[in-house]
């Protein structure tokens, strides 16, 4: 599938019957190809225990294929119903300050509980017996939103439990245990794995490897629950395709692990919701505040492709305000089909909005849909239909790897915000301005995990790597790939420990440096950082005293040892001893662009410019009209060289 298919999310239990075959006639004349159904109708189908109505949801499936619609069928896990909780209330999730966190809205369970794993494996074979070979159900999406109000770590009894079945397994013996996580520090010996208790609710922060252990076993614990359902789909569904509904900026389980069971990899982008709780500045802020940030929608396209090896759709377009954020602004008119095509243009399949029909009751009255409440079009279904026009122009295409690839590791990012030294530390916020920073330069990027194959790019971007093993060491290695390697790369041992040469540990080879001391700086130390062409740069937070043998290409401006290297270039690798922003950042990226030979070209604050195979498109961002850069003759397909705000323009180069 190369060409835009379009979807919806239709809740038609939320609504009177006599609209519902209205409703797929009018899905299948705007053009629409999928609907999305049923994700949080546990508790309507089985009203109690196994007792199935399931009638309506029947006539609802003939209703939309017979209206030429494919329906992706949901799991419907993210909401047990009460009478389940009454029945095993030890199912609902704990929150970190030991609060039970009730009934009510939804995600109300606890990944851990083998209780709930049972009840999900029971209904998601009773929905897969149902509907798994019906000819209008083309694809499953597993549950809803991993991780949504903050739920992957729960810290109940089942947690608890669970955990220490699964420290005695990976470490065999307490006494090895003991000794991997160095409980001799502050006297925290343990002589059974039955004494280990949660990492919260303590006087100061826990010991480092039990976090991280913590946060590991809670991943696993969502892999295992996504992976049961599959395999049940897998055996009563068989022929279609399984996806799940990844949050845009989670990283608190291993997204790569769980992308391993799926056939496609779809994440919920709602690029205005997430801008005022970003780390933006105001000015960035203000200026993006109806349009989004330029590569929200970029990133995490490029991130969930990558991790579904080609596979990616969104599966919650935002059409509108959202009602959840702090502030929920309107996007400006042209943004829900800017966004659409910048999702295509990075890769996404299919695209699908969220959702049909705004709701008249409940929690998400504000939330907007391709309809209002009332049935008429909301300004997303008159962007639609432009989309519909569009699409009809385009040729198939398929995105190409890219030259540059960036390497993004879960685990070092928790491990970062286990041990942070700088709370201010940017952590996960770094991907995103590099990320930002080498589309500004016009590069195309693809992302890589720890297991993935590394061959085949000019150039490796290592922002944040706390934990690199050795496996993945001598990947890079063997890969003979440059590699622009960030701060702290290296720094911990697969178990939370200084590495015995001290950092970046199994990276010393290729980069050539020694880390001798780590400091993190506040905003009026006023440092900066002096490059070999002469210029000067300010920064701040997270800085490294290093010894080398290797080239110099930049040093720092510094009270405290100054002149001490700031960037260092050997034959294989570009080391940096701090965490470049901004101005600074944007020197670097372009540099050691320049190093690995990839041609870069400006684009601006508000232009972005990608290609998906041989066609080339275009994106306005900004307020006012944009010029293409003259740098080739194109065939335009829509739009031209000079794009309007909050426009788009697709061509063929010639």
């Amino acid at each position: 599938m190369s060409k835009l298919e379009l979807g919806v999310c239709y809740y038609p239990e939320q609504w009177d019957r006599s609209l519902w075959r209205d409703d797929a006639q009018r899905m299948a004349e705007m053009g629409l190809d999928w609907v999305r159904i049923a994700e949080f109708t546990w508790g309507l189908i089985e009203p109690k225990r196994g007792t199935f109505k399931w009638d309506w949801l029947d006539e609802v499936i003939d209703i939309l294929g017979e209206a030429g619609l494919r329906v992706m069928m949901s799991t419907p896990t993210a909401a047990p119903p009460k009478w389940l909780i009454d029945e095993h209330p030890e199912i609902l999730p704990v929150g970190a300050d030991g609060k039970v966190r009730g009934f009510g809205s939804r995600r109300h369970y606890c990944f851990s509980s083998e209780v709930y794993l049972a009840e999900a494996r029971r209904i998601a074979t009773e929905y897969s017996r149902r509907y798994g070979q019906n000819p209008y159900v083309h694809a499953w999406q597993i549950d809803n939103e991993y991780n949504d109000h903050d739920t992957v770590l729960s810290y109940s009894d089942a947690a608890r439990d669970g955990f220490r079945r699964w420290l005695a397994e990976r470490y065999g013996s307490i006494d090895t245990l003991n000794k991997t996580w160095g409980t001799v520090f502050w006297g925290a010996r343990y002589s059974s794995f039955d004494q280990i208790e949660l990492p919260n609710g303590l006087v100061a922060s826990p010991n480092p490897t039990h976090a991280l252990d913590f946060a590991r076993y809670s991943s696993d614990r969502v892999r295992l629950f996504n992976r049961t359902q599959v395999d049940v789909l897998r055996e009563f569904s068989p022929g279609r395709d399984i996806t799940h509904n990844f949050m845009a900026g989670s990283f608190e389980f291993d997204h790569y692990a769980v992308a391993v069971d799926l056939d496609i990899v779809g994440f919920d982008s709602y690029p205005l919701g997430n801008l005022l709780g970003s780390t933006l500045s105001d000015e960035e802020k203000r200026r993006y505040l109806r349009t989004g940030a330029p590569d929200y929608q970029g990133f995490h396209c490029d991130l969930y492709r990558s991790q579904g090896r080609g596979r990616l759709w969104v599966l919650e377009q935002q059409p509108g305000p959202v009602d959840w954020a702090e502030k929920n602004p309107s996007p400006a008119d042209g943004m829900v089909r800017l966004w659409t095509w910048a999702a295509y243009a990075h890769g996404a399949q299919t695209v699908m909005f969220f959702r049909w029909r705004q709701a008249k009751f409940a929690q998400e009255q504000y939330h907007t849909a391709l309809l209002r409440a009332d049935g008429s079009q909301d300004q997303a279904a008159v962007e639609l239909a432009q989309v519909v026009s569009e699409r009809a122009a385009l040729p198939e295409a398929t995105r190409a790897m890219a030259q540059v690839a960036m390497l993004l590791d879960y685990e070092s990012i928790w491990a970062a915000d286990i041990l942070p030294h700088d709370e201010a530390f940017p952590n996960a916020q770094i991907f995103r301005e590099w990320y930002a920073g080498l589309r500004a330069l016009g590069v195309e990027l693809d992302f890589v995990g720890p297991q993935d194959d590394l061959t085949g790019y000019a150039l490796i971007i290592i922002p944040q790597s706390m934990i690199v093993s050795p496996g993945l060491a001598a990947r890079l290695m063997d890969s003979q790939t440059k590699l622009l390697v960030g701060a702290r790369a290296g720094s911990q041992t697969n178990n939370m420990h200084t590495p015995q040469d001290l950092a970046p540990g199994e990276l010393t080879e290729l980069v050539g440096v020694k880390v001798q001391r780590v400091e993190s700086l506040p905003d009026l130390a006023g440092e900066t950082v002096r490059l070999e062409d002469g210029t000067t740069h300010e920064f701040t937070g997270w800085r490294e005293i290093i010894e080398t043998r290797e080239t110099v290409i930049a040093c720092f401006s510094s009270a405290y040892r100054d002149g001490s290297p700031a960037i260092v270039r050997s034959d294989r690798a570009t080391y940096l001893a701090m965490i470049p922003r901004g101005p600074l950042l944007q020197a670097v990226l372009a540099n050691a662009l320049n190093w690995a030979n990839i041609p870069t070209s400006q684009c601006g604050p508000d232009l972005r410019i990608t290609y998906r195979g041989e066609l080339g498109f275009a994106f306005n961002y900004g307020a006012t009209s944009l010029s293409l850069p003259e740098d080739s003759a194109r065939s335009y397909l829509f739009g031209g060289s000079e794009i309007s705000p909050y426009g788009v323009s697709v061509w063929r180069d010639l």
